[in-house]
């Protein structure tokens, strides 16, 4: 054989050598599990001969009769089979234990006051309550007061409806009692009241009007046609009571009438104060 031939052998042998030696070389699973339990197994302690006595002594102790229990091994490594006994845990009955209320202690300090909070939303206004009881008679020395004067600067001619006599020029108006945007003279404080009203006539046309007390013509004041203007005057005393109105009301235009005045000069002037209060003797 060549040395060809030679080199072909010696490659086959390495083959099955390279495929073949780690299936060769294992071990079975079961005998090498064994053998490293083996090789980790410490040795048993030895045993105390005086324990070993005790220990006869109390398994002989039972009668003759009875078949002793039959001694079973455990591996320590077996995780299914307890060496121990569990110790079942002691139940404490707590109504047992638990004993009368004491005393109540001391109060403590007081704590720090907490921020300031923001401020919420208003809430919805609520029904309106129960009028209340009368109070108690006022002090009859206390002085009470209402007063007040305007005037117009403008003409007003009638028309086909009854006219309130607007004023735009304010004297006097204590308290606010006069609503100079109705015209109107609104009592607060009940009692007896004084009323001067003054205006100036038109050439030709006829002068005529009321003054009211709510809805209620209480005086007039009239004029008659001529050819030349006058000053035209009415005044009365009324007593009123709280909430009544007072005012001056142009006729219609079922005659022709008018009251003059001009933006220079104030030529109508309405006027009224309280004399004698209502709860004065």
């Amino acid at each position: 054989m060549g040395s060809w031939g030679q080199g072909l052998v010696l490659g086959c042998c390495l083959l099955l050598a390279f495929v073949w030696g780690p299936v060769l070389s294992r071990v079975p699973r079961g005998q090498q599990e064994r053998q490293e339990q083996e090789g980790t197994q410490k040795p048993p302690p030895p045993m105390d001969h005086t324990e070993r006595d005790e220990d006869k002594q109390e398994k002989y102790s039972p009668n003759l009769g009875e078949e002793l229990p039959a001694s079973r091994c455990f591996r320590c490594c077996d995780p299914a089979t307890s060496v121990y006994q569990a110790i079942p845990v002691p139940q404490i009955n707590i109504t047992i234990l638990k004993g009368e209320k004491g005393d109540r202690g001391d109060r403590g300090l007081q704590g720090k006051y907490g921020k300031t909070g923001s401020v919420g939303a208003r809430g919805h206004i609520g029904p309106k309550g129960q009028k209340g009881s009368m109070g108690a008679p006022g002090d009859r020395c206390k002085n009470h007061y209402a007063a007040f004067s305007v005037g117009r600067k403008k003409p007003l001619h009638s028309n086909d409806y009854y006219q309130t006599v607007v004023f735009d020029t304010e004297f006097v108006n204590l308290y606010g009692h006069f609503n100079m945007f109705t015209g109107r003279f609104y009592c607060y404080v009940p009692g007896i009241y004084f009323f001067s009203l003054n205006v100036h006539t038109w050439n030709q046309k006829e002068t005529y009007l009321h003054i009211m007390r709510n809805t209620e013509e209480v005086v007039i004041l009239y004029a008659q046609v001529s050819d030349r203007s006058i000053m035209q005057s009415q005044s009365l005393m009324l007593e009123l009571r709280e909430q009544d109105e007072v005012w001056v009301r142009l006729f219609k235009g079922e005659r022709e009438n008018a009251i003059f005045s001009d933006e220079f000069d104030t030529y109508i002037t309405f006027s009224g104060y309280l004399v004698k209060h209502a709860a004065e003797p």
